[in-house]
């Protein structure tokens, strides 16, 4: 499934110690760290227990580490052509074949994990994975690539919501912010590299809308996200909440000027609305259900 002929395990000259390396390059350790480590804190302000703190931050490094080896195990055939140098299986220190067992086997575990966290926690969970694997594997090159995303997102504080006593469904707020999150993340992921994708043939939603067409509209549902979250909840914002979406605002808008001259501007205007609306997520953390 997606192997490409040649590279389809390490090479002779590779130590088991260089395939582990290679197999931890090849899950997108940076993503994978990053949500984790957020839904386990969220699942601490939410109020889960130890146990299932553990619990469900198992279950969501699982997910993750699954859709992150299962799109560069489907990605090598064009990576490999590309010349994409930097990824492991491109660089040969490990194998197609051993990204895809690692894929599979992440998944396995995956289900037991999330639904020991409750039927409903699993159901959700795991529908947000099935999402991610379906960009992966279709919906990457097509004009719903936002929709996994968003799906896969929403169904994140989904998850550590109805992982709570009495497994209580998730206020819309977090939902509807968690959504907007995943499309601002796949505008993104996806900025610095649409021409090189268009080249090399994937026609996603944001390389239809082009380098600037995606630059331009990279902000919007990210402060949508701010707004949501600073608004949301019941009860005033504050004047933290306040200060938080105004900045994020600015921020935007800064990012957005700037990224005319400079992509990288644009980028990084982007990375800092998000670090807010992270914190405004941890911050109402104990309201999302």
């Amino acid at each position: 499934m997606g192997t490409p002929e040649h590279s389809t395990t390490g090479g002779p000259g590779v130590s088991w110690a260089d395939r582990v390396v290679g197999l931890a390059g090849s899950c997108h350790p940076g993503p994978v760290v990053a949500v984790t480590a957020l839904m386990a804190a969220l699942a601490v302000t939410a109020g889960q227990s130890a146990a299932r703190c553990v619990l469900t931050a198992a279950a969501v490094l699982a997910g993750q580490l699954s859709v992150g080896w299962c799109n560069d195990a489907f990605d090598a055939r064009r990576d490999i052509a590309a010349g994409r140098r930097g990824k492991p299986v491109v660089d040969g220190t490990v194998g197609v074949t051993e990204v895809w067992v690692a894929a599979y086997v992440a998944l396995a575990l995956c289900v037991p994990l999330s639904f020991a966290c409750g039927l409903w926690a699993g159901v959700v969970h795991l529908a947000g994975v099935a999402a991610a694997w379906a960009y992966d594997l279709r919906l990457k090159a097509t004009a719903w690539s936002w929709a996994p995303y968003a799906v896969g997102f929403a169904a994140l504080p989904a998850f550590v919501a109805l992982g709570l006593p009495g497994q209580p469904w998730p206020a819309w707020w977090v939902v509807t912010a968690g959504a907007l999150l995943g499309v601002g993340a796949h505008l993104g992921d996806v900025l610095p590299d649409i021409r090189g994708d268009l080249a090399t043939g994937v026609r996603g939603w944001p390389q239809r809308l082009g380098p600037d067409g995606a630059r331009l509209l990279l902000p919007v549902p990210l402060v949508a996200a701010s707004a949501v979250l600073a608004l949301g909840p019941a009860g005033p914002p504050g004047g933290w909440g306040v200060a938080a979406l105004a900045v994020a605002g600015l921020v935007a808008v800064a990012g957005t000027v700037l990224g005319r001259r400079r992509e990288r501007a644009a980028f990084a205007a982007a990375v800092v609305v998000a670090v807010v609306d992270v914190a405004l997520l941890l911050v109402r953390g104990t309201g999302i259900a």
